[in-house]
This record gives C-alpha cells, structure tokens and sequence, in this order.
C-alpha cells in the first residue's frame, strides 16, 4: 500500500520559492522559501492581487517587472502552457521601510495548473533569486578586467534580454495577423439567414495552432416556403490556402441550395465546380433541406460523417442513407444519392465535421458511439447548451488537432 503524501507540507517545504495564483492573479498560497527570498509574511501576500503586493519601483524610470510578469501570466491563461521568463529586473519592497526598494533580479517560470474543464484554474509562479550572481558580474573580483567566463556570462545575459524583446515584438506581430485571420474567417463564415432561426446553434473550433482559419464551415440559408438549408464541409488541410478554398466551395454551395432546392442536385453543381478550384478535391460536405410544413428532412452527403437525429427520449437516428464519395472522388460525373425520412417536433439534428468525432488513437466509429452516447445523455438541453455540452464531453472546448464545426438544429 502506498504511503500517503501530505502535498501541503510537501509545497510548504519546496526549497525554491513559489506563488499560487488565481486566475485573476490573487495571491492565494505561497511557501516559506517565497516568504525568505522576499521578507515578507504569509499574512502580507495571501489574499493581496499580486501587483499591489509587488509594485514597480517608483524610483527607477525603467522599471518594467510588472509591465513584463503581467505579459508572461496572460500568456499562461491564454495558452495554458508553461512561461519562461528571461532574467529580470524586479525590485522588491522593504518591509521595515514603506517606499523603499531593494534591487533583486529573478529567474521566472509560470506554469498552469488545470482544472477539469481545460481552463486555468491556478497558475504555479516559481522564481530564483540571482542577484547575487548579476551583481557579481557587473565587476569583476579583483577589479580588473572581465575573464572569458565572465564575458560569456555577460554576453549570455545580454543576449537573454534582447531574445525576451524580440520574442515579445513577435508575439505582438502574431497577434495583429492573428486578428486579420479572425476577421476574414467571420466575414467567410458569415450566414445572414442564421439570426432568423433561435433554435439553430453552431460553433466554429480552428484546429489548434492554426490562425483562427481553416477548412471546416458551416452555413444555414432560407429557402421558398416553410423551409430552409443547413450544411457543412471540410476542405482538406488548415491555414489560409484550406480557407480560400472552403469560401470558394461554401459560397458556391450557398448559391446552389437557393436555386436548385434539392440537396444532392447541390452537391452535383458543388462537384462540378470543385473540380476547377486547386485544393477542392476530396472535400467532404452534406446539404440538408428542412420542410417544416410535412416535417420532412432530405438529404444528401459527399463523404462526410452522418448528421444524427436526435430524439427526445434520447433515441436518435443517423442520416447514413444517400453517402457517396467525397468531391472529385470520382473521375465521371455521377449524379448524387439523395434520402429523406420524417423528424417529430422537439426533434434535434447535429450536424458536424470530423474533428469532433475522429482520433488519432481510435477508430472513427468509435468516435461517433461517443457522439451518440453524449447527445443521448443531453437531449432534452437547449440547442446552444447542448453544443456546449458536447465540445466539452468529447474533450474539444478548447479545440482539437482538426478543425470543428458544428451545427444543432431544434426543430
């Protein structure tokens, strides 16, 4: 029987020092090495927002411990991945001296600690002092000049705080391509008809890693009558080139569906046309038509996962009955199956791509028993948390190695 471990006293007697914050950089533990390297009580920090606790030096213009320690803990909660800091600069209060500061200079690691539903629930905040070994540097012992350790030493210092500024200048250029990529993939994924219709949810995950802009779409439009469209689709690849094409092949597809009416006779046009456009084969895509006057849904799929009809009491259906290749599969033109079948009111169908449901380290079917088993579990949630319910059930809230879209139609 293994012995059990007391984590408390176990953190209490870490030799480096350590701060716990919360997510909105409350201090909330700290240990005795902490309290030793600063001079300062569990009672003075516990409780305190960590730059009230440690404030820039006023008296030194060029100061920038909080401007820098602020960065690198957003960056944490951001990406939830662990922060190395370069050395820094960070002076520290005097207790015994209100407004006096004493020069420390501080190794920082940051490093997240999750909760169970992926997001950062603490964050680990470990320094070690080395002051003592920057001030040793700055003059060498015997008063005369530096040694080569000592000018690498320096030069290595040197070049530690020029990366930490161009990593920073990067991280602010990433951030502005980052947020063109938003606003194109907004304007690409833009569906006019969808504020019309309350009931419908969907949700748009880029693969992890990616600009915000991928492959996958989704699109709902209004047609004649007491009906409209709903599809999605996944162009193969990520980045810029996988979007161009998925707006191409979703404007195509949009236009489509509003003049022919008929899923598959939409996929036909889609294929055709896919076949001028470099990077459109293999696409996967499925078109339904929802007729709320008979209650009727058809349908049709060019290689993609099955949409599933949901029913109340957790039953559910899989619109697996008109599949056919994905787009220019095939080398001829071949028209495309088509299936319908009846939904009841309170019906809900889930469409999505396969990055929902698809795993490196298991089958695809096994991914879809997964799907079916969570909407079982959710079926009477509202489109909006139900779509929510789901990301977070199969382990995708935060994204996945593949695009997500997602589609969930209360009907």
């Amino acid at each position: 029987m293994e012995p059990s471990i007391d984590y408390k006293a176990l953190f209490a007697a870490t030799p480096s020092p350590y701060l716990v914050l919360s997510p909105d950089l409350m201090i909330v533990g700290v240990n005795d090495a902490y309290l030793q390297a600063t001079g300062r009580s569990r009672g003075d920090l516990v409780g305190q927002y960590l730059f009230d606790a440690f404030p820039d030096n006023p008296a030194d213009a060029n100061a920038d411990g909080v401007r820098n320690l602020g960065a690198s803990l957003h960056r944490v909660l951001r990406s939830r991945q662990p922060d190395t800091m370069a050395v820094q600069k960070y002076d520290i209060p005097v207790p015994p001296r209100p407004g006096m500061f004493e020069e420390r200079w501080w190794s920082p690691i940051n490093t997240p600690v999750l909760g169970p539903d992926g997001q950062v629930a603490w964050i680990i905040h470990r320094v070690e002092d080395v002051t003592d070994f920057v001030r040793s540097r700055r003059i060498h012992p015997a008063g005369g000049p530096l040694g080569k350790p000592e000018v690498m030493e320096a030069e290595l210092y040197a070049r530690a705080r020029e990366l930490q500024r161009l990593n920073e200048e990067l991280r602010q250029a990433h951030a502005r391509e980052r947020q063109v990529a938003v606003t194109l993939q907004e304007a690409m994924l833009h569906s006019p008809d969808l504020d019309r219709h309350p009931d419908v949810a969907v949700r748009y995950l880029p693969a992890v890693g990616s600009l915000n802009v991928c492959g996958d779409w989704f699109d709902v439009v209004d047609l004649p009558g007491d009906s409209f469209g709903a599809a999605v689709g996944d162009v193969v690849g990520h980045g810029l080139e996988a979007a161009a094409v998925m707006g191409m092949l979703r404007s195509a597809l949009s236009a489509a569906v509003r003049a022919l009416h008929e899923p598959a006779k939409s996929l036909e046009v889609l294929g055709l046309y896919a076949r001028s456009v470099e990077g459109a084969l293999a696409t996967t895509a499925v078109q339904v038509v929802i007729d709320t006057r008979p209650r009727r849904i058809t349908y049709s799929s060019a290689g993609h996962p099955p949409p599933v009809l949901l029913h109340p009491g957790g039953t559910y259906d899989l619109l697996d009955q008109a599949t056919d290749p994905p787009l220019g599969a095939r080398p001829e033109h071949v028209p495309r199956p088509q299936a319908a079948l009846t939904y009841n009111p309170g019906d809900i169908l889930v469409m999505y791509t396969d990055g929902l449901i698809e795993r490196r380290d298991q089958d695809i079917d096994a991914g879809l028993h997964q799907l079916t088993d969570a909407l079982a579990r959710h079926a009477r949630l509202s489109p909006d948390h139900l779509a929510d319910a789901l990301l977070t059930r199969l382990g995708v809230i935060g994204g996945a190695r593949d695009d997500i879209a997602l589609v969930i139609i209360r009907l």
